[in-house]
């Protein structure tokens, strides 16, 4: 038996557990000053509203916003490319060994490139940034401590899991994403099993101790009655029918873009950045990440319509921030975008079905929070996840029973309709860039099969 295949002793076990433990407070350090940087710069247009207003006020939100999208994207571009957007597909595609993350420019690039083009108002999400960084903390504290190459890739998504959990303070949903979002990269063993629980754990503790303890999004919503969940498998439905078309506009955009890049490197950068700025002045809940906006429309509930066109537009500010090349993820904005759909959805089935609907203890905000874990699974194919990310932002235990209902068949529709996930075909496009063609997305972590070792 070769060394490399014999099983950890306690104490390699212990060294390794240690090391993850590192791991994730790294990340917590990175994530919880990251998430307390964009909350204290992020409501800087009530600031410039004190200062002007009228048309000078929505040409200089736009101005600035446009200023600090080219600003995140000149530094991106110029020194560490592969820190643009979300960064899952790049820790995925390194977890198989296909992927190389220069973690000295990925860290400090993603940290200022992502505050400067999330606390803009782009459209954008803080998660893929903290899990780059996470793993970016993982290769940093391998080399500090000499790990072994088959270790570092499961170092290195346990500092994946440990951002996911700094950005929502949901460690279950990061143990979650490891196991069912990397499932064909991650080297499982029981050592890294418990690597990525040691990380999730500390990188939550050290990130609330930073940014403070408390679920994300606390809404409010009562168990629902069995006879209710015909209704929700039908809202899964629809939302399965919105992944798989979210996904094509994100992949779509990111080719407008790239044809843009071409012929005027920044200008594509500049036109997102001026409308989101106008945005924000003009109608402030189309742009930003979502998190408030997902607490003001479940506190204010608009009209049907509203909640429709707000979908709409969202959907578009989505896909165009991402498309510009910032660092940035696309959880929140699923989530406030499903809210959305959800809530319209309950006030359309509510109108349809007052009683019925009313006697069965479901209102409006139980379709807009099961709406959230069915739009995730929808987009990235990982239900588990979508379930257990939205029960920790929401604290809605009573609703289990319908989230898993929806999420069954917005998987299943979004499937059907040929939708694939959402990070694999972002990884096979940046392979394909890199030259070295489309890889299949069942083979994707096959590369890294051959390095693993059973402890």
């Amino acid at each position: 038996m070769r060394p490399a295949d014999q099983p950890a002793t306690p104490l390699q076990q212990a060294r390794f557990v240690a090391v993850a433990l590192i791991v994730g407070a790294l990340t917590g350090v990175f994530g919880g000053l990251f998430h307390l940087a964009i909350d204290t710069i992020i409501d800087w247009p009530t600031w410039l509203a004190g200062q002007t207003a009228g048309w000078r006020l929505v040409a200089a939100s736009a101005t600035l916003t446009m200023a600090a999208t080219v600003f995140a994207v000149f530094i991106t571009r110029r020194f560490a490319p592969e820190a643009s957007g979300s960064g899952v597909p790049e820790i995925e595609g390194a977890i198989a060994g296909i992927r190389h993350v220069r973690w000295e420019r990925v860290l400090p690039v993603k940290f200022i490139a992502g505050i400067a083009a999330i606390g803009s108002g782009l459209v954008l999400g803080r998660e893929g940034p903290t899990i780059h960084m996470g793993g970016s903390a993982a290769l940093a504290a391998s080399e500090m401590f000499r790990v072994r190459h088959a270790d570092r890739q499961a170092l290195l998504a346990a500092g994946a899991g440990a951002g996911l959990a700094c950005a929502f303070n949901a460690p279950m949903s990061a143990v979650l994403f490891v196991i069912e979002e990397t499932r064909k990269q991650f080297p499982y063993t029981f050592r890294n099993y418990m690597g990525v629980f040691a990380a999730a754990i500390t990188g939550t503790a050290v990130t609330q101790i930073i940014s403070g303890a408390r679920p994300d999004l606390p809404l409010s919503a009562g168990a629902a009655a069995l006879a209710s969940l015909p209704a929700f498998a039908i809202l899964g439905m629809i939302l399965g029918a919105v992944g798989m078309l979210f996904n094509r506009c994100i992949m779509a955009m990111l080719d407008v873009a790239a044809a843009w890049q071409k012929r005027a490197p920044y200008v594509w950068p500049a036109l997102v950045g001026l409308l989101v700025g106008a945005l924000l002045i003009l109608a402030p809940r189309t742009v930003t990440g979502g998190e408030r906006v997902i607490s003001q429309i479940a506190a204010l509930t608009p009209s049907a319509g509203v909640l429709v066109m707000l979908a709409v537009t969202r959907l578009f500010t989505s896909v165009a921030s991402y498309s510009v090349g910032t660092p940035g993820g696309i959880f929140a904005p699923i989530l406030s975008l499903a809210t959305c759909i959800g809530l319209a959805f309950g006030l359309l089935a509510h109108t349809v079905f007052p009683e019925a609907l009313s006697g069965l203890g479901v209102t409006p905000v139980s379709f807009g929070i099961v709406a959230m874990a069915a739009l995730f699974s929808a987009t990235v194919h990982a239900p588990a996840v979508g379930v257990v990310l939205v029960l920790e932002l929401t604290s809605a235990y009573a609703l289990v029973l319908p989230m898993l209902t929806a999420c069954l068949t917005a998987s299943l529709v979004a499937q059907w309709l040929g939708g694939r996930p959402i990070y694999g075909e972002m990884l096979e496009r940046t392979l394909a860039q890199a030259g070295r063609g489309p890889a299949k997305g069942s083979d994707i972590g096959l590369a890294s099969n051959r390095d693993r070792a059973t402890h």
